[in-house]
């Protein structure tokens, strides 16, 4: 007598195999155990297509092929017609109806897919690459644009790719995010305008000092807009969009400002009063003379604060953290200087995340924000060279962080930021007899220039495996680019 295993409820398996959204060795397995299997594990790893930037020609081949398979009817005819035939996995209709899963579609990365395969695919018309390469594109982004599963659009033209001409009108009305450039064709903005009033989040790349008057409207007509990046390089501004953002001023939480120089608009912020979360993203130095009256400004809601490279005079910031610091939550800032670094203890009590550089001497500043961060869980700070060295910041963080604490992150300055294997194991073992018992994030990020990384040789890694076998650390190591990327975000 056989016994067949109970079929779990759609719903259960769906919750379960979420978990595996990030596993996709796991999920390729499930589509081999069945039917259902199959369909729930096909939706999760369609959800979004674009997550691998390191894709093979021949992935890319397969991930085209399958998209032409799935186009309907009307839109092979135009590439039949036109001469353009590129081959699908089977000549019978796919299983499922593969891009009603999709809700991201990055369109430079299917520019880059179909550009891609058909540069290496010899052709049997008069049609140059750009007209095939066109016209693919835009029967494929047709039948994107027509699904309502649709929750994120990027959209960034440049030199390497064809600006697409967008003839056709757009269905998606459940767009969450939009991610743009201001060199678009203005049609573009248009047909989105007509069916898209919810965006909570959008992402501009300026290309020019011009806006058109389609983005402006496509931003004023939105209902409520929750997150704005502006992005401005090569000495571009955002002048002439912050008129249409006003709109938005109570709904607006969270604003991000990127640029590769500081003589950019910034008063335009204390417009946004609700603000819960702001970044300033600049990669260049100057005096940031319009932080000047920002410092002034009153966020009551503020909790988050970065500012991951060059900073405004530190006095500016300091009264900024006199007004604003008692709520903040997480703050990142780069800037070495001592009185700032003072500063954070008096005036951000409630901090649970913090960044900070401190110089060789100044492991006292260190104690008393732990002193006056009673609420502190995470820390990253810089160590090596002319700054704090590991042993200090280890010796500091396990006699005077706080029962909340739980996360070390160790930057790697140079490849003079070194730590004993004895220095280590008295840490992990003073760790181990803190109460209440709690394992820590230890996480180590490499040095920009040596790819180096204090924590890692052959002793430590013993001894770190040792005690996270006790349950004591969970280690890991982060390059200086995933960090960046992610402190930015």
């Amino acid at each position: 007598m056989t016994y067949q295993l109970p079929t779990l409820p759609t719903d259960c398996l769906n919750n379960i195999v979420e978990f595996l959204e990030n596993d996709k060795n796991t999920l390729h397995s499930c589509l081999l155990v069945n039917r259902l299997w199959c369909k729930v594990s096909v939706r999760i790893l369609w959800r979004d297509l674009w997550d691998n930037k390191e894709r093979s020609l021949r992935m890319a081949s397969s991930i085209l092929s399958t998209l032409i398979a799935c186009l309907p009817n009307k839109s092979k005819e135009i590439l039949f017609k036109n001469g353009i035939f590129i081959s699908t996995p089977t000549s019978k209709s796919p299983l499922f109806d593969y891009t009603a899963f999709c809700q991201v579609l990055l369109i430079c990365e299917i520019n880059k897919i179909v550009y891609n395969v058909l540069r290496d695919k010899p052709s049997n018309n008069s049609l140059s690459l750009q007209d095939r390469y066109c016209l693919v594109t835009n029967e494929i982004i047709k039948m994107f644009m027509n699904q309502v599963s649709l929750k994120k659009l990027s959209y960034i033209y440049n030199h390497y790719q064809y600006n697409l001409s967008f003839t056709y009108f757009f269905e998606v009305r459940n767009l969450s995010e939009l991610h743009c450039g201001t060199n678009l064709n203005s049609d573009f903005y248009y047909r989105l305008s007509q069916t898209c009033r919810n965006l909570q989040s959008i992402s501009i790349e300026f290309y020019s000092n011009e806006v058109s008057n389609e983005l402006k409207e496509l931003i004023s007509l939105q209902n409520n807009l929750k997150k704005l990046t502006l992005i401005a390089y090569y000495g571009n501004s955002w002048k002439n969009i912050i008129p249409s953002i006003t709109n938005h001023s109570n709904t607006l939480t969270k604003l991000h400002l990127c640029s590769d120089y500081t003589n950019l608009s910034l008063s335009f912020v204390s417009l946004f009063p609700n603000l819960q979360e702001i970044v300033f993203s600049f990669l260049e130095s100057a005096d940031f003379e319009d932080f000047k009256v920002l410092q002034f400004s009153n966020f009551p809601n503020l909790q988050i604060l970065k500012i991951p490279y060059h900073c405004p005079k530190p006095e500016y910031v300091m009264r900024f953290l006199e007004i604003n610091g008692k709520n903040l939550k997480n703050f990142y800032i780069s800037e070495n200087d001592k009185d700032l670094s003072l500063s954070i203890a008096n005036f951000c009590p409630n901090l649970k995340s913090l960044c900070v550089t401190l110089n060789n001497d100044e492991i006292d500043i260190l104690k008393n924000i732990f002193i006056g961060c009673q609420y502190l869980e995470r820390i990253k700070i810089w160590c090596g060279g002319d700054y704090l060295t590991v042993e200090k910041v280890l010796e500091t963080i396990v006699n005077h962080s706080s029962n909340n604490f739980y996360e070390l992150k160790i930057h790697n300055s140079s490849n003079s930021a070194y730590v004993s294997s004895e220095i280590l194991e008295l840490f992990f073992m003073k760790w181990k007899n803190r109460l209440p018992k709690k394992s820590l994030n230890l996480i180590g990020i490499n040095c920009f220039y040596y790819n180096y990384n204090s924590l890692v040789n052959e002793e430590n890694l013993n001894i770190i495996k040792k005690y996270e076998n006790l349950g004591v650390v969970k280690f890991r190591t982060r390059s200086y680019y995933e960090e960046g990327k992610e402190e930015e975000n």
